[in-house]
């Protein structure tokens, strides 16, 4: 019997209502009731998703933007429609700030190789923090090495907490763009998010937020955020994997190139000469992920159904739940004590190898991640190789983490001399 660590949770949202929308969560793992836990790589995925998407490939299968038919017109209409429910959820003020792209990697890139390349020169700085995914860094070197400039880095503490004052003292009148993670992937650390932004308004920089680890956990607005790019994926928020947002503000992206070129992001093409469509088009070359932003309305529809608050009240109480829980096992280090956190608690059990940690949970049908997340700068700044790292949803319950917790001591046993 696993142990109960505090009270049940105060929040009002029915979480076992939530769970039978969630069919992969009544299957069983090496016979034991799957336990998902690795929520920061991706979400799963609710029947008003599933549903969605076979949908749009029985009922609205065809191209978009270019067909006089009905089909056509009908999956054009829920493509825009999903655009829409895009913009209302970033509280963006027009739709054509709402590029769709494959991910949130596929965006920053963008950002990195069209408004980089046309703004970024030799001894400017970029500057990111030291908690950033690599898909946050790694462009960011490229567009660098490509234009001789230079990468800086706002440090962080061992709370795993960005050093404000060292952020300002970076920022400078060569700092040309900000680009930041809005929750940590590794820590669960929040930014202070409007606070950087505005320091880097300050000096003259466009900021770019990675918010991908933020949109299943924090109501956004992009408008009070007053960011110039914010980027998120699809399958972050129980949406599908393939789809994704670039949101920009409207006049930087009416002054950037084309990112890629082909059909649907032109308004004339000749052998001489080509005029490029308006934003959002001019960055969506080619047949899209029609039926991904579709059902990545789906989901934007689904969560706000519970609304944001409510998810955000149940999972911070979860996540006490979880802090609480993990800290009353003997020999297990929480890495990272952030003041602000969301979404995943990174640990070392002992001196077990993560791996070794999440090879022997997948057994109990327990769904961790073990590694170093795509964030190895962040690891080597906590002095570890890499983490086991317990990651929630709203559809996860206090139930789960004790059997987590449980199963983690018996790991302990079994590596005990």
């Amino acid at each position: 019997m696993a142990t109960r660590y505090s009270s049940p949770l105060s929040s009002s949202l029915d979480v076992e209502r939530v769970r039978r929308d969630f069919p992969a969560l009544a299957q069983k793992i090496h016979g034991h009731p799957l336990v998902y836990l690795d929520n920061a790589a991706t979400t799963q995925k609710p029947n008003a998703v599933l549903d969605r998407i076979r949908k749009s490939y029985i009922e609205e299968c065809a191209n978009i933007h270019r067909g006089v038919y009905q089909l056509s017109e009908r999956a054009t209409a829920a493509h825009e429609a999903a655009r829409e429910k895009v913009r209302h959820f970033l509280g963006a003020k027009q739709t054509s700030e709402i590029v769709f792209v494959r991910g949130a990697t596929e965006a920053i890139n963008l950002v990195a190789q069209s408004y980089g390349r046309s703004h970024i020169g030799e001894r400017d700085e970029i500057l990111i923090t030291a908690m950033e995914h690599h898909s946050n860094i790694v462009p960011w070197q490229m567009l660098c090495h490509e234009r001789g400039a230079i990468l800086k880095v706002a440090p962080m503490d061992d709370n795993g907490d960005l050093i404000f004052p060292e952020y300002e003292k970076l920022l400078g009148p060569r700092t040309k763009l900000v680009a930041f993670a809005y929750v940590s992937n590794a820590l669960g650390t929040v930014n202070p998010a409007k606070a950087m932004i505005e320091a880097a308004h300050r000096q003259g920089a466009v900021v770019l937020v990675d918010a991908a680890q933020a949109v299943p956990h924090c109501e956004l607005d992009v408008q009070d955020l007053d960011c110039d790019f914010l980027v998120f994926s699809g399958h972050k928020i129980y949406g599908p994997t393939g789809i994704g947002v670039l949101y920009g503000k409207q006049h930087l992206l009416e002054a950037m190139p084309p990112w890629q070129g082909g059909g649907d992001m032109i308004m004339s093409v000749t052998f001489e000469k080509t005029t490029y469509a308006p934003p959002p088009a001019k960055f969506e070359a080619g047949t899209p992920d029609i039926s991904g932003a579709i059902a990545l309305g789906a989901a934007i529809d689904y969560v706000q159904s519970f609304g944001m608050p409510a998810i955000e009240s149940y999972e911070a109480d979860l996540l006490r739940y979880a802090e609480t829980a993990l800290a009353q096992l003997p020999g297990l280090r929480l890495i990272g004590k952030p003041k602000h956190r969301v979404g995943a608690v990174s640990f070392m059990l002992g001196d077990i190898h993560p791996h070794d940690v999440g090879t022997v949970l997948d057994r109990y049908g327990i769904a961790i991640r073990a590694g170093h997340h795509c964030a190895q700068p962040t690891m080597k700044r906590m002095g570890v190789p890499g983490t086991a790292r317990a990651s929630f949803a709203f559809y996860n319950k206090t139930d789960e983490v004790d059997t987590l917790v449980s199963r983690l001591a018996e790991t302990q046993k079994m590596f005990r001399p």
